[in-house]
C-alpha cells in the first residue's frame, strides 16, 4: 500500500465518460458482466435509472445503480473495485443509493443477489434487507439461484431508526487513506 493522506470518497452521478472505469470494475467483479452498451443505454434512455460512482483521488472505485419504479427502488447493480474492498466503501455506497431512493419517493428497496455471495448478503442485511424469495437458476453463467431481498418500508419506525443509525455511523467512518499499489488486488 502507498499512503496518500487526504483522499476523500465522493459519490457523484454516473456519466457516459465514466463507463470505461465502471466496465473495468464490472469485469473484475462479475463472471457475466453487463455488456458495454447496457450502461450507456441506462444512462441515456432509462428515466427510471439512477446510477452513482464512488470516486477517490480522481479514480472510480465503486458504483451502484437502481431503478425507481413507482414507489420501489430496485437495486440493479452494485460493485466495489476489488483493490478497494474491505474499507467500508460498500457501506457508504449503499447508504448513498438508499438516500437517493428515499429522496425520490421510494417506499422500500429490493434486489437480487447470488445465494453464494455471503459478503454482499451481510451488507444488505445490515441495511435491513431480508430474504423474501428465490429466483431459481437466475444467473446465466452457472445457473445459480438468486436470493430476492427487500427492505421493510422506509417509513416504518424501526426501519427509519435503523437507517438513521447507519447514516450516523457511515458519517463517522474514516476516509480510505491508502491507495492500493499498482496490481494489488487488495484484501477482498
Amino acid at each position: 500500500m502507498v499512503a496518500h493522506p487526504g483522499l476523500t470518497l465522493r459519490f457523484l452521478p454516473m456519466h457516459v465518460d465514466d463507463l470505461p472505469a465502471v466496465h473495468a470494475i464490472e469485469r473484475q467483479s462479475f463472471s457475466t458482466p453487463w455488456p458495454p452498451h447496457a450502461y450507456k443505454s441506462e444512462l441515456e434512455s432509462n428515466d427510471l435509472a439512477h446510477y452513482l460512482c464512488g470516486w477517490i483521488g480522481g479514480r472510480i472505485v465503486a458504483y451502484a445503480g437502481m431503478w425507481i419504479m413507482v414507489d420501489e427502488a430496485h437495486i440493479t447493480t452494485f460493485a466495489v473495485d476489488p483493490a478497494w474492498r474491505r474499507r467500508r466503501i460498500g457501506d457508504r455506497l449503499l447508504a448513498a443509493i438508499l438516500e437517493i431512493a428515499i429522496g425520490r419517493g421510494a417506499r422500500d428497496a429490493t434486489l437480487e443477489v447470488r445465494v453464494s455471495n455471503l459478503a454482499a448478503r451481510r451488507l444488505y442485511e445490515k441495511f435491513g434487507f431480508r430474504p423474501v424469495g428465490i429466483r431459481p437458476r437466475y444467473y446465466s453463467d452457472d445457473g445459480e439461484d438468486a436470493l430476492v431481498m427487500t427492505t421493510p418500508p422506509f417509513g416504518e419506525p424501526a426501519m427509519a431508526a435503523r437507517l438513521a443509525r447507519l447514516r450516523a455511523w457511515v458519517a463517522t467512518l474514516p476516509e480510505p487513506d491508502e491507495m492500493p499499489a499498482p496490481g494489488d488486488g487488495g484484501d477482498a
